[in-house]
């Protein structure tokens, strides 16, 4: 989304040359790409190692860096290639997503009109909401070292990325239609009264 953004806004009339079917195609394969190997190299290596003891996680639900805790060797490994696929698909993709927006704030910069900066902005602003959600609570839990990583405060933030920011997605991208903005002005006035 932040790359469709980003020719919208920066090349508006090289919009659908840029952005044809195979280019589209070609995000959605490697984003699919990457994150099944991720999923498939991370689980293979944490359900390979020896657990022993109590066998309860405590946790919502079985996350990586919970899991690791109950294993009865060392981890450092197991962590450490974590860490590497967290970098290449979180890190990296929130890196070019905040590369994108940078040089989209550039170019509506130099937008003379209000309006044209406005709307060109609020076109930006949903995904931007839902990338530092999402993005910011991924790289907090698990770009750090499972030594300063809480139990309590990991079960917050797991729930904030896996519950509340998709919770939050429709009403985000939602608040752009005019439809819905009226009709929650009308229910909120409505209440008001």
């Amino acid at each position: 989304m932040a790359y469709d953004r980003y020719v919208a806004i920066c090349h508006p009339l090289h919009y659908t040359v840029i952005m044809n079917q195979s280019i589209c195609v070609q995000l959605a394969a490697i984003s699919w790409s990457s994150s099944f190997l991720s999923s498939m190299v991370i689980n293979v290596l944490t359900l390979s190692l020896p657990y022993c003891g109590p066998n309860v996680l405590n946790h919502f639900f079985c996350e990586v860096p919970s899991v690791l805790r109950l294993a009865c060797t060392d981890t450092s490994f197991t962590e450490l290639v974590v860490f590497i696929f967290s970098i290449i698909i979180v890190f990296i993709p929130f890196l070019l997503i905040v590369v994108s927006y940078a040089r989209i704030l550039l170019s509506v910069l130099r937008i003379r009109s209000a309006s044209g900066r406005h709307k060109a902005l609020s076109t930006c602003a949903s995904h931007l909401t839902v990338v530092a959600l999402f993005y910011g609570t991924a790289i907090f839990m698990y770009m750090r070292p499972q030594s300063k990583s809480s139990r309590a405060g990991g079960k917050i933030i797991a729930v904030f990325y896996t519950v509340i920011t998709p919770m939050l997605n429709p009403l985000i991208y939602s608040l752009r239609n005019q439809d819905v903005k009226g009709a929650l002005r009308r229910a909120i006035a409505k209440r008001r009264t």
